[in-house]
């Protein structure tokens, strides 16, 4: 994970027995700002699972008191986040799914200058309809291309939570032009609360799918519960697909896109008690295995002119699943 230090600067941390150690600290001296910059330095990963797992540096090793939390990659490469769960795809948009969707691990590029981690408030932005959605996001731990089935997994450091906040008024506008999404998710990502290495999650793992509980609550209150052993997309194929002539760099993270269940569309047709998001609320993505993932949704510090949408504008709101009686 990543916390901010005493001097206001990013630091890399450890958690050891539910306390947060600092990196650089049982390393020896070399400050290390974030997970990107430990992997960039080649066999440092490494050698900080062996000190981890030596009893005599943990015990020279003080805690960080009260850490404040930041993403534990603050400026990834790249992030591409996919769509792989058939549930979500289906039941959060009313078109029918096209073919080339099971063929291919479709993704897009999100925006990686505006990364929030655990804790950290999101800001309102232009839309009247914000919706949290709760996926989890594999960081790359070394330069892959052309990846096959074969080694694919091996390109796995670690995984994380991953919330691809979405404003649902301003997306299918955007998309309707088959391009997209931008300003619909430009505003905000949260990432945390730490990386679990891939190793520690290996029982979980089948087939190249997490099988992990996932949770969403607003407010205290559960709104989505699932499991991500749904995904129709393995981890083998998204990576084999997004290396194909190209680079995965150290750092880079892959989301799985949302899972079943955990929008807040779904939760209105599944008739949950949710509503689209408003200041003050507090939103926890909890997953099996990696944690709790919280943020409280702000006012903008400033006003800003904000071009209000007009009712006929809106796209239609998700309607319950009626069920026979």
């Amino acid at each position: 994970m990543c916390y901010t230090s005493e001097a206001g600067a990013p630091r890399l941390g450890v958690v050891i027995d539910d306390e947060v150690h600092d990196a650089s600290r049982l390393l020896g001296g070399q400050v290390i700002r974030d997970v990107q910059e430990l992997l960039e330095l080649g066999d440092k990963a490494d050698r900080l699972r062996d000190v981890v797992s030596s009893d005599r540096a943990r015990r020279a090793s003080a805690p960080v008191a009260e850490p404040m939390l930041m993403s534990p990659v603050l400026r990834p490469p790249n992030i591409r986040d996919h769509i792989a769960f058939e549930e979500h795809a289906t039941r959060n948009f009313t078109r029918e799914l096209a073919p080339v969707w099971y063929r291919r691990p479709i993704h897009y590029y999100s925006n990686t200058a505006r990364l929030v981690g655990h804790d950290g408030p999101v800001v309102t932005p232009a839309t009247e309809r914000l919706d949290y959605e709760l996926e989890i996001a594999a960081v790359i731990g070394r330069e892959v291309s052309d990846a096959t089935a074969d080694d694919a997994l091996s390109a796995i450091f670690g995984f994380t939570i991953f919330n691809d906040w979405s404003a649902r008024d301003l997306q299918p506008d955007e998309m309707a032009y088959g391009l997209g999404p931008s300003k619909g998710k430009d505003f905000a990502s949260s990432v945390g609360p730490a990386v679990v290495t891939a190793d520690e999650l290996a029982a979980h793992l089948r087939e190249g799918v997490l099988h992990l509980t996932c949770v969403v609550r607003v407010n205290g209150q559960t709104w989505a519960e699932s499991n991500s052993k749904n995904q129709y997309h393995s981890w083998t194929t998204m990576i084999v697909h997004a290396s194909q002539d190209s680079r995965l760099l150290p750092g880079d993270l892959l989301a799985s896109g949302t899972v079943g269940g955990c929008s807040i569309g779904e939760a209105i047709r599944l008739g949950k008690p949710a509503h689209y998001l408003e200041p003050g609320d507090v939103v926890e993505l909890e997953v099996e295995g990696i944690g709790v993932l919280r943020n409280t949704i702000r006012e903008p510090v400033a006003p800003v002119a904000r071009r209000p949408f007009r009712a006929h504008e809106l796209p239609p709101m998700p309607q319950p699943i009626k069920h026979d009686a």
